[in-house]
């Protein structure tokens, strides 16, 4: 497909509109928005945003859930040259605290609460706290506001933006989000993206997928997340096709929106995954019209996701928020066996290096450290602007904390987190390697894997695994398939039976939760073996 001219989101949304406007360009459970309304109502929010005094450069929070106002609220802010701060609509109030600190929005729309979350008493309690008065503006999306607070339908009533002079709106390198992320640190990592970079790499991610205008895509992952935010949005976007957004993550009104819409193309994630296929209404009937999408995940889980659910091109993935979402994606024309195995080569106008401890490069085939450049953010802002010095090299690759190799054919697979590596008798052992041969067996439907200390072999390697419902595997049983297809040193020295495991809201172990419960389980002796 031929590539968007547009090189910001709005004029992107402008561009989509004009190609075709009677195109649904968004649909929820109850609601639905062509192309053409979509960039009226994104027009009527960035003229009552600038009537409020809201300009390039400042910053806009977003604590919604999937739903077609957060994408009225993302364009429409884009469109000033504002920059979009996405906030998790499971925030508590401690970290709601540090982001908009962190963040410095000047304005926040919000909805009331999700789950058993209250915002709205959240927010006033925080805006009454004297480090936040940049908080300007507080507009309330659904629901009746609070006091100190302006109606979403109240605000968005006026003609749409007019033509903004040279200089006024946004640029293709200005910064249209900062994604708050997770990692190694124990606060969240504020990573700003660029115009530019969310066109071309979310582009060239729908085109790994093979998306066309005809599309119908999934999304039921937050938009706040980079999967959904800054992959499939631009991905769906920049093909003109439809999204089809559920409010949160719930097998059964998943396999009526895939049922109903005839969905082409799914967003999913291991557990979704195994949600959906375990649900008692599910059946391949009503998910036949799947035919590519995306997912992360073992081997196992890419082929269990292809399969079960009926997607029979679904790609796999690899990337981080800082490097726009995804930096490797495989194409959907490969073979299954081939996509499961890597996760693809780089996407066009990104580099991945393999270096050793010492910052050496490493031939084809061996694991080492990932560093990527092209497309990536600038650097961390807010208080995480410390870290770039170790996050980012002097040549502008970044650092990011994995483990991994290049193909002689330029693939790459993932094999870890540097910092999760098991060594047993002195060979590194990736967990998700033993994870992925541990759910080969038919019975064993989540496995997870961690390293303990061992006064003879370095490290042993302990496997938690739940089994699939209706079945009852044994300890020996799931001993015996590992040694049966995988080599002596990655076969699980123990293996404990479980009813579930700590889950990312990603569907990845947590790996750091899991070690604990380990060291509960097999404490060590006193003299340091076990």
């Amino acid at each position: 497909m031929q590539p968007p001219f547009s090189r910001t989101v709005y004029e992107l949304l402008i561009e989509q509109a004009g190609r075709a406007p009677e195109t649904l360009a968004a649909v929820t459970v109850s609601e639905r928005m062509t192309y053409a309304g979509l960039a009226r109502r994104a027009g009527q929010v960035a003229a009552a945003l600038r009537a409020r005094g809201i300009r390039r450069g400042d910053g806009v929070g977003l604590l919604v859930n999937n739903r077609i106002e957060w994408l009225e609220i993302f364009f429409g802010a884009a469109a000033l040259g504002a920059i979009v701060v996405p906030f998790s609509t499971w925030s508590k109030r401690a970290e709601l605290d540090f982001v908009l600190e962190d963040s410095r929005v000047r304005a926040l729309f919000t909805i009331g609460g999700f789950g058993e979350q209250d915002f709205a008493a959240d927010v006033a309690a925080l805006r009454a706290d004297a480090q936040h008065r940049p908080l300007e503006l507080v507009v309330r999306v659904g629901g009746a506001p609070s006091a100190g607070e302006l109606a979403y339908a109240d605000f968005v009533t006026g003609e749409p933006l007019p033509p903004l002079a040279p200089g006024e709106g946004a640029s293709a390198t200005d910064p249209v989000l900062v994604l708050y992320t997770s990692g190694s640190s124990s606060r969240p990592k504020a990573v700003p993206l660029d115009h530019f970079g969310v066109i071309e790499n979310g582009f060239n991610i729908g085109e790994r997928q093979g998306l066309t205008s005809a599309d119908r895509v999934l999304v039921a992952p937050p938009l706040f997340w980079a999967y959904g935010g800054i992959n499939a949005l631009p991905a769906t976007i920049t093909h003109g096709a439809t999204l089809v957004l559920q409010s949160r993550f719930e097998p059964g009104e998943a396999l009526d929106l895939i049922e109903r819409h005839r969905c082409t193309v799914i967003y999913t994630l291991p557990a979704m995954t195994n949600a959906l296929l375990a649900h008692p209404a599910f059946s391949r009937a009503r998910t036949g019209s799947l035919r590519t999408g995306l997912t992360i995940g073992s081997p196992q889980d890419v082929i269990n996701a292809a399969e079960g659910l009926g997607a029979s091109q679904l790609c796999n993935i690899y990337g981080q928020t800082e490097t726009y979402g995804n930096c490797c994606v495989t194409w959907h024309h490969w073979p299954l066996a081939r996509r499961a195995s890597c996760q693809g080569e780089p996407l066009p106008g990104v580099r991945v290096r393999i270096v050793d401890d010492a910052g050496g490069a490493v031939t084809a085939g061996v694991v080492g450290h990932v560093e990527v450049r092209g497309y990536q953010t600038r650097g961390y802002g807010g208080a995480s602007a410390t870290q770039n010095a170790e996050a980012f090299t002097t040549d502008g690759y970044f650092r990011t904390g994995d483990l991994g190799s290049l193909a002689p054919d330029g693939t790459f697979q993932f094999a870890g987190r540097s910092s999760e590596m098991i060594k047993r008798m002195g060979i590194n052992v990736s967990p998700a390697e033993i994870e992925d041969i541990l759910q080969q067996h038919p019975e064993v439907g989540i496995a997870g894997v961690v390293g303990l200390p061992d006064r003879e072999k370095g490290e042993i390697v302990v496997a938690f695994v739940v089994p699939k419902p209706g079945t009852k595997p044994t300890s020996d049983a799931l001993i015996a398939h590992c040694r049966a297809v995988a080599s002596r040193y990655k076969v699980p020295d123990r293996i404990d039976l479980s009813d579930s495991l700590p889950l990312t809201v990603t569907g990845k172990v947590m790996r750091r939760e899991l070690k604990a419960i380990a060291e509960q389980l097999y404490p060590a002796l006193p003299s340091g073996g076990r």
